[in-house]
């Protein structure tokens, strides 16, 4: 069976970055744009910081930002019947991952109209058009949904997450700039980067993991080891650092899946509407102790990529314990709280332990899972 890799066609980094999307968008011949961004950065003066480039090179566009923190069915219906409305060709996400969840799955309603209750859209959907094209300007260093396949939206009604994985939402350029990311609050930093080296880890370890993915994946948890507590102090190294992380995260786990930590915390996030990178790094070192006793050798190389002494001569079971501690303790110095108590109901365990084990990501965990135990790892956090 082959591998298949899907990246964006272009993407730029560094500081300055944005500078480039008023030459792409001439070059490409669009019209006008569509901005989607969440209200809180139009509100700070984040979204600005583009659309005043659009503005002083004549661009014309239209602003939608009925975005939620988790976008729900009802904000891309509404951005459709927007973008309808718009006269636009192409559009451009300003945000984390609500903003360009929320316009890769406007920009695939518009390209496969058939698929417009959105909720058709879960898992693989059999789309056959590109989507309009997308200009993504990410302002956090987590997702990385500029350059992935995979896009989350909330059935509110239903009190659930579902994931859509779909190689005609990527983005066709990015524009990484870590200027555009360092008005983010502290909580906000630790919480970003430790869902990238969530993603980085466990698209490390997952069954679909390979040595193209996992040239990207120890890279990523190499950076974010050395540079997150940096980026959380808001040092330029450490946001630029953090910026290129996340995106080469990105790069391999769009291209194998995650596990059972994206699983447990997509559900956290719908019934509580708790904060995915937050869900994601307070599950992330009870996941991995999880995951240890079948993961081979992979623990020492994370062992390793965060300086752990005698990573390679260890015995198996320390290294992966090492490995264990040194992201919890990355997790504590920038502030995450890794605990449940107080936040989950005990009631409500057995069914969000059910609907954690149907999520998506869960056949890409490496050690098989049952409800009974996804409901264990809730519990020891409890």
């Amino acid at each position: 069976m082959a591998n298949r890799f899907v990246l964006n066609e272009t993407s730029y980094h560094g500081a300055g970055a944005i500078r480039e999307i008023v030459p792409e968008i001439k070059n490409r011949g669009f019209r006008k744009v569509f901005v989607a961004s969440d209200p809180d950065l139009v509100n700070f003066g984040v979204t600005a910081k583009v659309t005043d480039l659009l503005k002083d090179a004549d661009i014309p566009f239209t602003l939608y930002s009925n975005i939620q923190p988790n976008p729900t069915i009802e904000n891309v219906q509404a951005g459709v019947e927007e973008f309808k409305a718009s006269g636009a060709d192409a559009i451009v996400a300003i945000g984390g991952g609500s903003s360009m969840d929320t316009s890769k799955a406007i920009g695939i309603i518009i390209a496969n109209p058939e698929f417009a209750d959105v909720r058709s859209l879960e898992g693989v959907a059999p789309t056959k058009h590109p989507s309009v094209p997308i200009l993504a300007v990410p302002t956090t260093a987590g997702t990385a949904a500029e350059v992935t396949i995979n896009y989350v939206i909330t059935d509110v009604q239903n009190k659930r997450k579902f994931v859509c994985v779909d190689p005609h939402d990527i983005p066709v350029i990015a524009f990484v700039d870590p200027e555009m990311m360092s008005s983010m609050p502290k909580g906000l930093t630790a919480a970003t980067g430790m869902d990238a080296l969530t993603h980085a880890i466990e698209g490390y370890i997952t069954a679909g993991a390979w040595e193209l993915s996992d040239m990207f994946h120890i890279k990523a948890i190499q950076l974010i080891a050395k540079n997150l507590r940096s980026a959380v102090a808001n040092e330029p190294a450490g946001r630029e650092a953090m910026a290129l992380a996340q995106y080469i995260a990105g790069m391999g786990f769009s291209n194998v899946g995650l596990g059972v930590d994206h699983s447990m915390a997509h559900t956290l996030s719908a019934y509580y509407n708790m904060p995915h990178g937050k869900a994601c790094a307070t599950l992330l070192p009870t996941v991995m102790a999880f995951n240890a006793p079948v993961t081979g050798e992979k623990y020492r190389d994370i062992a390793a990529a965060f300086d752990v002494e005698g990573a390679y001569t260890m015995p198996i079971e320390e290294a992966r314990a090492a490995a264990v501690a040194a992201v919890k303790k990355l997790g504590e110095d920038v502030g995450i709280v890794m605990s449940l108590k107080g936040v989950v109901p005990m009631e409500d365990v057995d069914q969000l332990s059910a609907d954690a084990f149907k999520d998506a990501c869960t056949p890409g965990n490496p050690r098989p899972v049952s409800p009974e135990i996804i409901k264990e790892l809730y519990l020891s956090l409890m």
